[in-house]
């Protein structure tokens, strides 16, 4: 063997084994880094107002996914994929947003959507506090200042060491979750930890998924039982999702049965039945993401309310690709679940996908005696 050859050798080798310590340098650091919330985690309520609800008042509540101020309408997210109509295979390309003064832009225009709606109760998903993804931008606090005369509840749903992956553009370390506003006055709040897929890979890039539980005294006795919930995207099978319903499932049933309002709000990742599943032009096809909620699924006492509106303006856009009307596949994932107590119509608000990824939904309600 030459020298030559023995010295390209040597340098494979040496090669191949600084890949093998970085690539588990950062394993280590990642499991390092790793934590997941316990469940029945207390939450803290802010600035709690005074007002007590009623029973036979209309009151009106706001589900919005905010889509952590990335997604305005030329925004494609790389881990969404899709195919078009004609074989065409389509794939996100953005790890973070495009830019901290498209961040800004994008969650400054949810504000504006969110003071126009005026509702008495605001829930909101994909809030960053602290994300490289979103250049640092403290959206917890910048909407907190702007909604003064509210109560407020944050609770993590997203906290990861930094994610090197697309290495075209690095999604980075994030601290993100629920934000919860009210004008009414809370007694408690804490946060219930979903099942989530633990495999090695998965539990350092997916959310340690939640759901925030607050509870409104009424005047009758009772409680209003207020969730926000964002369930698991991207599983495949929707083996994930289904863990997840029997748990909402379970806190629903025991809250109706002992006498509460109860109202679930958020991002339910299912499309909220089969009518609008593939309801909406599209120029791609039905997406292997998509599981359909229906309401035999749901708790006894549990209904679904069906937006007025909801074959005419859906909430979620197919972010493999930049929004274009009648183009991008979009469904309706958003909206609320309520006890049979309550009497309660929806809509779902057309912003056109203008500051996020998904429309927000309306609930106007009223708790019955």
């Amino acid at each position: 063997m030459g020298k030559k050859v023995k010295i390209g050798i040597g340098i494979c080798v040496g090669l191949l084994l600084a890949v093998i310590l970085v690539v588990g340098g950062y394993v280590v650091y990642m499991q390092a880094h790793f934590y997941r919330i316990p469940d029945h985690t207390a939450l803290a309520v802010e600035n709690n107002r005074e007002a007590v609800l009623e029973t036979g008042h209309t009151y009106t509540a706001v589900t919005y996914n905010v889509g952590f101020g990335a997604y305005g309408p030329d925004y494609s997210f790389f881990m969404d994929t899709g195919e078009m109509k004609d074989g065409t295979k389509t794939q996100g390309i953005y790890g973070k947003a495009v830019s901290r003064e498209d961040t800004e832009k994008n969650t400054s225009g949810s504000v504006r959507i969110l003071n126009n709606l005026n509702a008495d109760f605001i829930l909101l998903q994909e809030v960053d506090e602290d994300a490289d993804r979103s250049y640092h931008l403290n959206q917890v606090s910048c909407l907190k200042e702007s909604f003064p005369d509210y109560s407020s509840v944050f609770v993590n749903n997203f906290h990861t060491a930094y994610l090197l992956y697309p290495f075209s553009d690095p999604h980075g370390a994030v601290q993100a979750g629920l934000l919860n506003f009210s004008r009414y006055k809370a007694a408690d709040a804490i946060r219930r930890s979903y099942p989530v897929d633990d495999s090695f890979i998965t539990k350092f890039t997916d959310l340690d998924r939640c759901f925030s539980v607050m509870r409104f005294p009424v005047k009758d006795g009772k409680e209003l039982v207020l969730v926000n919930s964002h369930m698991s995207a991207y599983d495949e099978g929707g083996k994930i999702r289904v863990q997840q319903l029997e748990l909402l499932n379970s806190v629903m049933a025991e809250e109706y049965e002992a006498g509460n309002y109860v109202i679930v709000g958020g991002d339910f990742n299912h499309a909220m039945g089969e009518a609008v599943a593939e309801g909406f032009a599209t120029e791609q096809k039905f997406p292997a993401w998509v599981s359909v909620l229906t309401s035999e699924e749901l708790a006894d006492g549990i209904r679904m309310v069906r937006a007025e509106n909801e074959l005419d303006v859906p909430t979620c856009r197919g972010a493999d690709i930049p929004y274009i009307k009648g183009v991008n596949y979009t469904t309706v994932v958003d909206g609320f679940l309520v006890s049979a107590n309550i009497r309660a119509t929806a809509e779902n608000i057309d912003a056109d996908f203008a500051y996020s990824d998904h429309n927000p939904v309306k609930l106007t309600f009223e708790l019955m005696d």
